[in-house]
C-alpha cells in the first residue's frame, strides 16, 4: 500500500502542474483539492495509539454554472487514503468549515458515520464516495477560501477526528 500511496501523491502533483487557479473562467473539468491528513493537524492533535496515523484526500467538485458565470449545481467525490489504522472503522469522513487550529461544522458528508462504518481489515484503507451534492453558496466559499475548509476522518477512539488536512485547490 505505500507505493499506491506514493502513486496518489505523484498523481496529485502532477495535476497541480497542470491545472490553473481561474475561479472566474467556466470550464468542464472537475475543481480539484487535496489534503495532506495528520494526527497533529486535529485539535486538540491525537495522542493515543492512532496518533502514527496519516493519509490524503482528494476530492473533486463538478460545477455547473450559468450564463453570468453563478455556480447554480455542484457534486463532490472523495477519494481519500488512510494509512497506520488497521483493525478500527472510519466512522466519519467529511469537509468542515474552519481555518487550520480551529474546530469547525461539518459542511459536506461524505456518509460514514457509527451506524454505517467502513470497518479496516488491513493497516491502509482506500476509499471512493461520489455524487454528493453540494450546495452553490459552500460551493463557491470553498472555491474563495480552500485554507477556511478542512477534511478529516473520525474512529471510535477519535471521534473528534483521528487525522486532519487544510483544502488546497490544485486545479
Amino acid at each position: 500500500m505505500k507505493k499506491t500511496a506514493v502513486v496518489v501523491f505523484v498523481a496529485c502533483g502532477l495535476v497541480a502542474a497542470c491545472g490553473d487557479n481561474d475561479t472566474t473562467t467556466p470550464s468542464n473539468l472537475p475543481l480539484v483539492f487535496t489534503a495532506l491528513l495528520s494526527p497533529a493537524n486535529q485539535v486538540p492533535p491525537i495522542s493515543n495509539s492512532e496518533s502514527t496515523a496519516r493519509g490524503a484526500a482528494q476530492i473533486s467538485f463538478n460545477v455547473t454554472r450559468n450564463a453570468s458565470n453563478a455556480i447554480t449545481s455542484a457534486t463532490a467525490t472523495f477519494y481519500y487514503q488512510v494509512l497506520g489504522l488497521g483493525g478500527t472503522r472510519l466512522i466519519g469522513a467529511h469537509i468542515h468549515s474552519a481555518a487550520a487550529g480551529v474546530n469547525g461544522p461539518v459542511v459536506v458528508d461524505t456518509g460514514l458515520s457509527p451506524t454505517s462504518p467502513l470497518t479496516l481489515s488491513a493497516d491502509a484503507v482506500e476509499n471512493t464516495v461520489g455524487s454528493i451534492n453540494v450546495d452553490p453558496t459552500l460551493m463557491q466559499s470553498i472555491i474563495d477560501n480552500p485554507a477556511g475548509f478542512y477534511f478529516n476522518v473520525h474512529t471510535p477512539a477519535n471521534p473528534g477526528g483521528v487525522v486532519r488536512g487544510q483544502l488546497v485547490r490544485i486545479r
